[in-house]
């Protein structure tokens, strides 16, 4: 099942041309990568996916619905989460608290008001910090997580609102072996329950985790394959590869 399709997207800023006429398509339970050297057009991309910024021309669809031109917020809804690069989270809160919040934003504000959520969430809460390796922290602010920590809180943010589609920008960045390991087992554990594109310069990790990988070059997706076939396409080799 075609669960994201990117049709022909072009993306312009004034004379510029930062995408140019890429496609891309993303089924259910699958993991596709995103790679490029600098300036390839990944981050452009990933905007006008989750709706930071609009499509010049082509479409977006996400479960077979027109997404192009939509909200941020009219995207999520329908079932897309992101993980931006830096992690978005708040500091000064426990986790059990960052994740309350993210479990809260599709109640009502009469329910939150209430508190009538923290009871109803406690077991998802729960589930969460196991599943992400959080369950001795979630009394701890989360400024005191490491820094792979901090990305595993993001993801598993973004994973409590149940996504259809799971967007994760450099999940792996700043990331020690262990840490990158073990993040490559949570993000295999979500696609069970989801989708997910990564944008990732770590080409091991991406090999190790992806069934299917893109590449961009100058905007256009040159290559879109499985780990092996990306590894040995002599066009990827020629103008990527050789350059990272």
């Amino acid at each position: 099942m075609k669960l994201l399709e990117v049709l022909s997207v072009t993306k312009k800023f004034g004379s510029l041309t930062a995408v140019d006429n890429a496609t891309l398509v993303i089924n259910q339970n699958e993991i596709v990568g995103l790679i490029g050297p600098n300036g390839s057009g990944k981050s452009t991309l990933l905007h006008t996916i989750c709706g930071r910024t609009f499509a010049t021309e082509g479409k977006i669809l996400l479960e077979g619905s027109e997404i192009t031109n939509k909200a941020p917020q009219l995207r999520a809804m329908a079932g897309m989460a992101i993980k931006f690069q830096l992690a978005r989270i708040y500091l000064e809160k426990t986790v059990k608290e960052n994740l309350l919040i993210s479990l809260q934003a599709k109640e009502s504000i009469w329910n939150q008001l209430l508190s009538r959520t923290l009871k109803s969430f406690e077991q998802k809460i729960l589930d969460l910090a196991e599943e992400f390796q959080l369950e001795d922290y979630l009394n701890e602010p989360a400024k005191s997580l490491s820094h792979g920590q901090q990305q595993w809180l993001e993801i598993a943010m973004a994973m409590a609102s149940n996504p259809i589609l799971l967007l994760l920008d450099e999940p792996t960045a700043g990331m020690s072996p262990k840490e990158r390991a073990d993040t490559a087992v949570l993000i295999k554990k979500a696609s069970t329950k989801c989708g997910i594109l990564i944008v990732e310069h770590d080409l091991d990790f991406i090999k190790e985790i992806c069934n299917r990988i893109s590449v961009l070059h100058q905007g256009n997706v040159i290559a879109t394959g499985t780990p092996s076939e990306i590894e040995n396409d002599p066009k990827v080799k020629e103008v990527y590869l050789t350059r990272v």
